[in-house]
């Protein structure tokens, strides 16, 4: 294959927190893949969830838009199909595409078929399943509404898909997109085979200063946590494993080095940080995310970058190492120049945001929220304006310091707010809480026709017909 066009591998977990990984400084997570990979490409030390929460980040990885433009402020609604994509813009530069995973940008049932069309936005080879946290029962769908059914841990099931279609590329002589997302290390967090939770003392699980058992379940105490943090660790180190796989079939059918390869996750996982669990807080354990990158001609090996890297950005950032053109919607910056030339210019404020608080937020009393991240601060607003929380990231790198009001730091609160009242201009963001802004976008009424539906698989859970195809 011509490496004039080189291969697209995106690979992205579900809820992986930035610090867990070895590479990342974790002394107990093991994930010898990760850090191989980051020893082989670049490392981003500030890789960035724009919007911590899953389908408004992935509507947002996908097409480099803001969820006020993607039209995916909150979990469970469908994505805009008429903006430009990954999967659209590959197939422009002649590029075959292919989706393998966890989709959860089609509204809802979460068990619902996505037809061939544009509600794949551009991905071709499809064998995906809406949204399913069932790690013991994978499930996907290919180009018809029979669910295929397989047995065994899903990010395993999901990676041999993986395979079969780079195996299949010997015969092809065009380039590839190939996207794989896996639904793990999100809860439950004991869905994981036992040889991984093996390889994880509880006990022996170190906890940050800022852990806080939960406050409202006198249950939950240290020794709780650091069970379930063990588990996630042990999810993170079965998907490290998936991920060796992937990049062995790239070496052996010779891509690997032709190919810009990026692991990365949608959001993090509190882990009661903060008292917090999951996503949706604007705390580091949450917006921080994993984001890893090897294209061997463009870029160095064993770098770690500094730069702000949203996930807004990702996109641009591919057109801009693969020389495709950027269509005019992309709200994200293309930071490829940040990675191959030292002295360019790198971007002072990143925006994240949560849009509304549903489901994990209005759980633990968190709404909807605003803010920037700098190279060195963290600072968030409530809606409508109001300063909530400025942390110091370097002298307080687990954020136990709000420094909001605080006087010495008077004059720098006034600046982040000018830069975050430029941020809200530029994204036609009105600072409206939850609901409000679903009105003004004109999106509340289909927000609770899904939110009910949802609502009912949850209480009700809808699973495949069991004379559904089963592929052993």
């Amino acid at each position: 294959m011509s490496t004039d066009h080189p291969n697209v591998v995106l690979i992205f977990a579900d809820q992986m927190r930035g610090s867990a990984m070895g590479c990342a400084g974790n002394p107990d997570v093991i994930t010898p893949v990760m850090d191989q990979l980051a020893q082989d490409g670049v490392y981003f030390e500030n890789g960035i969830a724009t919007t911590p929460v899953c389908c408004p980040n992935r509507g947002t990885m996908l097409t480099s838009t803001y969820p006020i433009c993607h039209n995916v402020p909150v979990n469970d609604m469908p994505v805009r199909t008429d903006l430009p994509s990954l999967g659209t813009i590959a197939k422009d530069n002649g590029y075959d595409t292919a989706y393998i995973g966890k989709w959860h940008l089609d509204g809802s049932p979460r068990t619902k078929f996505t037809p061939p069309g544009p509600r794949r936005l551009g991905f071709d080879d499809w064998a995906v399943y809406n949204c399913s946290h069932a790690y013991m029962d994978p499930k996907y769908y290919r180009d018809s509404p029979q669910v295929i059914r397989e047995d065994g841990y899903e990010p395993e099931v999901q990676t041999n898909i993986a395979l079969d279609y780079l195996a299949s590329r010997k015969e092809k002589n065009t380039p590839f997109c190939m996207v794989v997302s896996w639904g793990p290390p999100h809860d439950p967090y004991d869905q994981v085979p036992q040889k991984y939770q093996d390889m994880y003392d509880p006990q022996k699980i170190t906890l940050q200063p800022n852990v806080q058992p939960d406050a409202q379940n006198p249950l939950v105490g240290k020794k709780e946590c650091r069970t379930t943090i063990a588990q996630y660790y042990a999810a993170v180190t079965a998907l490290d494993e998936q991920l060796g796989r992937i990049i062995d079939k790239l070496k052996e059918t010779g891509e690997y080095d032709n190919t810009l390869f990026i692991y990365t996750s949608d959001h993090g996982d509190m882990l009661w940080s903060h008292g917090m669990m999951k996503k949706q807080a604007p705390w580091a354990e949450s917006v921080d995310i994993p984001l890893l990158m090897r294209m061997p001609k463009k870029l160095g090996s064993g770098e770690k970058n500094e730069v702000l890297f949203g996930t807004v950005d990702l996109l641009p950032t591919i057109c801009g190492l693969l020389n495709w053109e950027k269509p005019a919607t992309f709200q994200g910056v293309d930071l490829s120049t940040c990675l191959t030339d030292a002295n360019t210019t790198q971007p002072e404020t990143a925006l994240i945001a949560n849009y509304h608080g549903y489901s994990e937020g209005h759980h633990q009393h968190l709404y909807a929220w605003r803010g920037i991240r700098t190279k060195t601060h963290s600072y968030i607003e409530k809606p409508n304006r109001e300063p909530w929380l400025l942390f110091d990231n370097q002298n307080d790198p687990y954020q136990m310091n709000n420094l909001i009001g605080d006087a010495t730091v008077r004059e720098l609160q006034s600046k982040l707010f000018d830069a975050l009242t430029g941020w809200l201009e530029c994204t036609n963001d009105p600072a409206l809480p939850d609901d409000e802004l679903l009105k003004h976008m004109g999106l509340f009424e289909l927000w609770e026709y899904h939110r009910d539906i949802v609502k009912n698989e949850w209480h009700h859970p809808v699973h495949p017909p069991k004379t559904a195809s089963v592929k052993n």
